[in-house]
């Protein structure tokens, strides 16, 4: 066991610790803006259907029922603008850290083969190539890349955790040279529905891909959009190719999601009017925090997606975290995404109304 866990970084969220306790101390409680996972209930539609499906004595399928399949092509048709999406196209999965973590394993990469991904990052990106003890990268435009060796790129629009957006012109490049080299490219879209400043695309859409595709995989979540996190929900959709001989290794390992779930994402695909509510709830508390952090002297960057801001005081990270620490605030350093975001945090705007409001007044 150790030989695998030595290939691992320090998982970072440890290091925050101290800063919690800091926070925590603060009289009216901490306002934990780090992590970014959703607060709000589970819409009824969501919890009903999960309840329904609740007697599921039986093993469910990795590759999901009939139903949720035609839930998930159908949603990918609908918000992605996708076209011919089948039930070859799309793959149901335990959420999308899982996936990204177990990827280039699961393609059988190794020494010698590269994986790219963005210079500031989701960590587990890079986790994913150490755990199959390949190489890995980061990039500021994938084209610039040396495309010798590179099996894997990973594009994640909008941005963890800067909340950019590449632009429908920027996708079709960078897919257009990744074929023309034989790289896979998987784009992480699980933030594609929380747009403010921009209308994120997916690969998916026939304007970048050309009407194929061919050497790409887009990955959505359920989490944020529908408050999914504690269900484990995720899909993936693209080449057949590529997601069907993923479909028979995942059902070697047994990766498959409960019968209960399976049934509550069909519920959560089929209804838009939950993803707009939440919506709002978000924009209003990302309106709040993003001026109380400018009248307090942040500058923010990009954020014109996601659940989160990109905040910086031009100083250390962590000394930007000390300094919200004190006010009962605890905020991610940015240098957990990269060297890159070493004067910068990140702010997520998903706890409760009432914490925002908190955080704003502490900041004012």
């Amino acid at each position: 066991m150790s030989a695998v866990s030595d290939r691992l970084p320090t998982f970072p969220w440890d290091k925050l610790e101290p800063y919690k306790k800091t926070a925590a101390a603060h009289p009216d409680g901490i306002v934990d803006l780090s992590v970014g996972t959703p607060v709000d209930p589970v819409p009824e539609l969501i919890q009903k259907a999960l309840i329904d499906a609740a007697d599921s004595p039986g093993y469910p399928t990795v590759w999901g029922t009939p139903a949720l399949r035609d839930a998930i092509t159908g949603w990918v048709e609908r918000r992605l603008g996708a076209r011919g999406v089948t039930h070859r196209h799309v793959l149901p999965i335990v959420g999308s850290k899982e996936l990204v973590a177990w990827l280039p394993t699961q393609l059988g990469l190794g020494p010698g083969d590269r994986v790219a991904y963005p210079r500031l990052a989701y960590p587990t990106y890079e986790v994913g190539a150490r755990l199959a003890r390949a190489e890995y990268e980061v990039y500021d435009d994938p084209t610039e890349l040396d495309p010798r060796g590179l099996k894997l790129l990973w594009l994640n629009s909008p941005s963890n955790p800067t909340g950019k957006v590449l632009s429908g012109q920027e996708l079709t490049r960078i897919v257009a040279w990744a074929r023309e080299h034989g790289i896979l490219l998987f784009s992480d879209e699980c933030y594609l529905e929380l747009g403010w400043e921009a209308d994120p695309v997916s690969v998916l859409h026939p304007d970048v891909n050309g009407g194929s595709y061919d050497g790409i995989v887009a990955v959505h979540s359920l989490s944020k959009r529908s408050n999914l996190a504690g269900y484990r929900a995720a899909f993936l959709a693209g080449d057949p190719a590529v997601l069907g001989p993923l479909l028979e290794i995942r059902k070697h390992g047994g990766m498959m999601t409960s019968a209960p779930t399976q049934a509550a994402v069909v519920a959560a695909l089929g209804d838009d009017e939950h993803v707009r509510v939440q919506r709002d709830r978000y924009a209003a508390r990302r309106t709040a925090l993003r001026r109380a952090l400018q009248a307090h002297g942040f500058r923010i960057e990009h954020s014109e997606a996601s659940l989160y801001l990109w905040a910086t005081r031009d100083e250390s990270c962590w000394a930007t975290v000390a300094h919200l620490a004190e006010l009962g605030i605890l905020v991610a350093p940015g240098d957990f995404y990269g060297e890159a975001g070493a004067r910068y945090v990140r702010v997520a705007f998903t706890a409760t109304d009432d914490r925002v409001e908190a955080a704003v007044r502490r900041l004012a």
